[in-house]
């Protein structure tokens, strides 16, 4: 087991140990989604921007094939968000006081955030295009 220093307030143990528990297990990532989602206004800003490429799929009647892709990028941007969040969380954690090495550390994750952003937006306009291209013939 092993706690946090005295300096954060909201100290408790930690343990360690896996969870014999399946259900537990789902529980805690559930409880790491919510968290994601309630302390990050990026986290919103990709699940708001998720909720209008599954509406433009809807209109355009995509493939299943498109749908994948679509589905696959969203969850994609969405993990990695939220991989960026546990590695900022963790670099206040361990490095409460201003370090350079854990502004790159930060620095770093956001950028990996963006690369598979800007990756999404460019493949989710393909598959849009192509999609809309058949619509209109």
């Amino acid at each position: 087991m092993a706690q946090r220093g005295p300096e954060d307030k909201g100290s408790k143990t930690i343990d360690h140990k896996r969870s014999a528990s399946l259900a537990a297990s789902f529980r805690c990532a559930f409880h790491g989604i919510s968290q994601a989602v309630t302390s990050q206004r990026n986290m919103r800003i990709h699940l708001l921007i998720a909720v209008l490429a599954i509406l433009a799929a809807l209109i355009l009647r995509l493939t299943a094939l498109e749908w994948f892709a679509i589905l696959l990028l969203i969850g994609a941007v969405l993990a990695f968000e939220m991989l960026n969040t546990a590695i900022e969380t963790l670099t206040d954690l361990v490095s409460p006081h201003y370090h350079p090495l854990a502004k790159d550390a930060k620095d770093i994750a956001a950028g990996m955030v963006l690369v598979m952003a800007v990756t999404a937006v460019i493949c989710g306009l393909i598959v849009y295009f192509n999609a809309f291209s058949r619509l209109i013939g």
